[in-house]
């Protein structure tokens, strides 16, 4: 399985970065990824970029240093009702939006709470990820949401930060075991990000790989094996 882009990469407009997006692209470039996602943190977050950031990302080119540019934003998940803490007209200016649960932006809850939540906003057609699912604080019905994600064609993000050794988030190997299982059931693709906070994690998706791997999970389920289907896949959502 061979991994050719990236679409959870932050710089320093995240607040808790430390990487530029020159840097980024240069360390793509390096290491032969063909696509990347510059998904800065939405001002719901502490530090996250003001909106205007995220507008103004049109100025970026579509390939530098040979490595093609998606525009994107990662949005916070702010009540149980689904609302995020970005506008249509932010989400519209960019290429992708993740969106996920963090604890500065919402409390933990119980499953049936958490899972109608996330179903909710994957109904938002300019909703393209669910980012990093899998966070015990955050449990999930599996089922429901991989049904969900493939209903609207939404991605279920494969989180290499957070199956690293150091990850603050508890159970998310175990939880994407679970979750991965029922997407080979019911041929719901999924998309693997680094979540990269600073330049040398981008394109590193080998913690990701080896459970992929160990699951058998099938490479034509994976998103980032192929970035002009990427693309497409992404771009169909938002057009409805």
């Amino acid at each position: 399985m061979n991994f050719l882009a990236d679409t959870h990469i932050h710089t320093l407009a995240s607040g808790h970065a430390y990487s530029t997006i020159d840097e980024v692209l240069r360390e793509a470039s390096r290491k032969g990824t063909e696509l990347i996602a510059i998904t800065d943190h939405t001002s719901g977050m502490p530090g996250g970029a003001h909106d205007f950031y995220f507008m103004n990302l049109r100025i970026l080119p579509k390939e530098m240093y040979g490595v093609k540019i998606l525009t994107g934003a990662e949005v916070n998940i702010i009540d149980y009702e689904g609302n995020i803490d970005a506008s249509q007209e932010l989400m519209r200016a960019v290429d992708m939006v993740i969106a996920s649960l963090h604890p500065p932006c919402i409390d933990f809850s119980d499953e049936q709470t958490l899972t109608k939540c996330i179903e909710k906003v994957m109904e938002n057609p300019l909703i393209n990820i669910i980012g990093h699912p899998g966070d015990t604080r955050y449990p999930l019905d599996f089922e429901r949401i991989v049904k969900k994600a493939k209903a609207t064609g939404t991605l279920l993000e494969v989180n290499n930060a957070s199956l690293k050794p150091d990850s603050f988030r508890p159970g998310v190997r175990e939880s994407l075991v679970t979750m991965l299982g029922y997407c080979k059931q019911y041929d719901t693709e999924v998309v693997v990000g680094s979540d990269a906070h600073i330049f040398f994690e981008v394109g590193e998706l080998s913690e990701s790989y080896n459970l992929l791997k160990e699951l058998d999970f099938p490479a034509e389920l994976v998103m980032n094996t192929n970035s002009d289907r990427l693309v497409s896949f992404i771009s169909e959502k938002r057009l409805k």
